[in-house]
């Protein structure tokens, strides 16, 4: 069995990881199972890329598109037609694809229409808000693929509701789970560590992206002034996306206790949630794992696809307005953070349970791991 997986975008890579580790260590025990890794280039900047490679022992990629750049529109269509060419000169028995990116989407469709079958991972997600791009990238990868592998119970009703059959749903927990807690014992301090002073459980770590939050001077400007002033002088390391940081010197906003510094490795990145008071974000992945380090999370939006973190995790969903980032604040200074649970399932197992069910679709008499 001939496994095509694809990766494109920064979140990608922390997925796929686990996966081709299991595929190995399955192809090892004598199944017959191999994957071809294709890296669409969705994310070409090299923290946003390379250096995950690096970091996490992915191997190099079989093919890269190189089809970053340009607009949603252009960048998806560009993925289609060199995906397509891929297919046709190294055909799969299936393509596995994984998140929530437009490289997701745009691989499915290239799959489906040369009728290769397609298989999603962290399917059945929603957060209700068609605004997203993700949102839509996951109702459409979802609409035409053939196996659901699901991190929730939530994601495997909302496939249910939408007609998919239980056969057809794989409830198997979170790769980027497995990824986080391989990982845990090799994070390490980023070089600003001792410049900026900073100290386990005395800085708080922020990542804002979405445009909701950093498109319009107003809002932007209304954010950073309440973490300037609602942190108990305690420094904010800010990673800044390159979208937030051409905004930020657009609009001529400027920081003190928010460091703004340049976006960082996994390891590195990771580190730094790990040892922080608490995480501002809007981001969904690094709610995940703030739930699993047990690290208090604010995100800054009206909804969230991973609901699980708020009802089981860590995580509290503020929506949009600086008041309730300023009332958040207050709550975690006070030392009233809920301490929150682990969802069912993100146990760092989740990739052997994905190849142990591929092999049963593929061979079924075959299929049982040792």
């Amino acid at each position: 069995m001939l496994v095509t997986i694809i990766a494109g975008a920064r979140p990608n890579f922390m997925k796929i990881a686990p996966i081709i580790e299991a595929i190995k260590k399955a192809g090892d025990q004598g199944h017959a199972i191999s994957y071809r890794l294709v890296h669409t280039g969705q994310h070409y900047d090299k923290k946003m890329s390379g250096d995950f490679f690096e970091q996490l022992g992915i191997p190099e990629p079989d093919t890269n598109l190189e089809a970053g750049g340009g607009t949603q529109a252009e960048q998806t269509a560009a993925i289609m037609v060199r995906f397509e060419q891929e297919l046709l000169s190294h055909r799969p028995d299936l393509v596995l694809v994984v998140g929530d990116v437009t490289s997701t989407m745009a691989c499915a469709i290239t799959a489906q229409k040369l009728c290769v079958p397609v298989a999603h991972v962290e399917a059945g997600i929603r957060s209700g808000d068609w605004s997203m791009p993700e949102e839509i990238n996951r109702m459409v990868t979802d609409s035409i693929s053939n196996y659901f592998f699901t991190t929730s119970e939530v994601a495997n009703q909302n496939l249910l509701q939408a007609g998919i059959g239980r056969d057809r749903i794989f409830f198997v927990g979170n790769t980027m789970i497995d990824t986080l807690l391989k990982q845990q014992p090799k994070f390490r301090a980023p070089q600003f560590w001792d410049e900026l002073g900073l100290k386990k459980k005395e800085y708080l770590v922020m990542t804002l992206h979405r445009p909701s939050n950093v498109d319009e001077p107003e809002q932007l400007a209304r954010l950073l002034d309440v973490l300037e002033k609602g942190t108990e002088q305690l420094p904010v390391i800010f990673p800044v996306h390159p979208r937030t940081r051409n905004n930020m010197e657009k609009f001529g906003i400027t920081t003190n206790h928010v460091k703004a510094v340049e976006p960082l490795s996994y390891l590195e990145f990771n580190y730094l949630v790990q040892h922080a008071k608490g995480v501002i974000t809007d981001s969904g992945g690094i709610t995940e794992e703030t739930t699993v380090m047990g690290v208090p999370c604010m995100t800054l939006r009206t909804s969230t696809e991973r609901p699980e973190t708020c009802t089981i995790g860590t995580n509290e969903l503020l929506g949009t307005d600086s008041e309730a980032l300023k009332d958040a604040l207050e709550v975690l200074f006070a030392g009233n953070w809920k301490k929150g649970g682990i969802p069912e399932l993100w146990d760092g197992k989740t990739a052997g349970r994905i190849v142990e069910a591929l092999l049963r679709l593929h061979q079924p008499e075959k299929a049982a791991l040792a």
